[in-house]
């Protein structure tokens, strides 16, 4: 579900339909994480840091992938917000984003490394929280959209 840009990059958009793609949640002080029993920990090198394990869906609503994101406020390194996002036979990507939102909620990051399809790439992901606005009973809390724009990087080339 890859689109071209025209200036000969890529676009991918991936999503999040939360709760029930989330896979695992850590985060201090949480009254019920998933998995049920797990004690996260709020002291020592983990105090302040949330991780979150999620499925990854394309377009057409099919898991592709798993991501983790990890979110982390202290006052020696401010917040720090990353990514890791993993698809099977194509590769990973590790993304680190912007701490400050943009106007409507996204926020934005960069492209630092990646394996296989995604090593020689630069570029962006968008994440952005989307509430779902049905009144059904069943329905989902919303969505996390992640955007993704790259191109080939040379300095990147071996």
């Amino acid at each position: 579900m890859i689109t071209v840009s025209p200036n000969g990059g890529n676009n991918e958009e991936f999503h999040i339909n939360v709760p029930i793609d989330r896979i695992l949640i850590g985060v201090p002080g949480r009254q019920n994480p998933l998995p049920p029993g797990l004690e996260w920990p709020d002291k020592g090198s983990l105090a302040g840091v949330g991780v979150e394990l999620f499925k990854i869906r394309n377009r057409k609503d099919a898991v592709v992938g798993v991501a983790s994101r990890l979110a982390a406020n202290d006052a020696r390194t401010g917040e720090v917000i990353e990514w890791a996002l993993h698809l099977p036979a194509r590769g990973s990507m590790f993304v680190t984003m912007q701490a400050d939102t943009a106007e409507g909620g996204s926020r934005t990051g960069s492209l630092r490394a990646g394996t296989h399809e995604f090593k020689y790439l630069k570029g962006r992901l968008t994440e952005r929280w989307v509430s779902d606005v049905t009144d059904d009973d069943d329905a989902l809390a919303g969505r996390i959209e992640l955007l993704t724009a790259y191109v080939a990087a040379p300095d990147r080339l071996e």
